[in-house]
């Protein structure tokens, strides 16, 4: 399983961001994967996830703001961020399926003025 993300940047307070985590070795539509993040001098924590069935979860910290989708056809998970906060700033990263050791190799996000 290898899973890249992508989509990272520095971004304003109040903007917005969509990361991609492209799979190859797992299909998206047959697992859960998650996002999550670490910002520094912190531990890793969950961010969204989506069930194989398609259900979505959240973090309180990000709901209303963050959604995860996924793509079948493209085999790709994503999260898309709005009204970013500098707390969101972290590496961002995929795992899936959720829960077990393959996790991509993360993508910076810096919300900043």
């Amino acid at each position: 399983v290898q899973l890249q993300a992508s989509g990272g940047g520095l971004v304003q307070p109040g903007g917005s961001l969509r990361l991609s985590c492209a799979a190859s070795g797992m299909t998206v539509g047959s697992n859960a994967v998650a996002w999550s993040r670490q910002a520094p001098g912190r531990q890793r924590e969950l961010v969204a996830l989506i069930t194989r069935g398609g259900a979505t979860d959240y973090a309180d910290f990000v709901k209303g703001r963050f959604t995860i989708s996924r793509d079948n056809a493209k085999n790709a998970v994503y999260l898309q961020m709005n009204s970013l906060k500098p707390e969101d700033t972290a590496v961002y990263y995929c795992n899936g399926p959720y829960g077990t050791r393959y996790w991509g190799r993360g993508t910076q996000v810096t919300v900043s003025s």
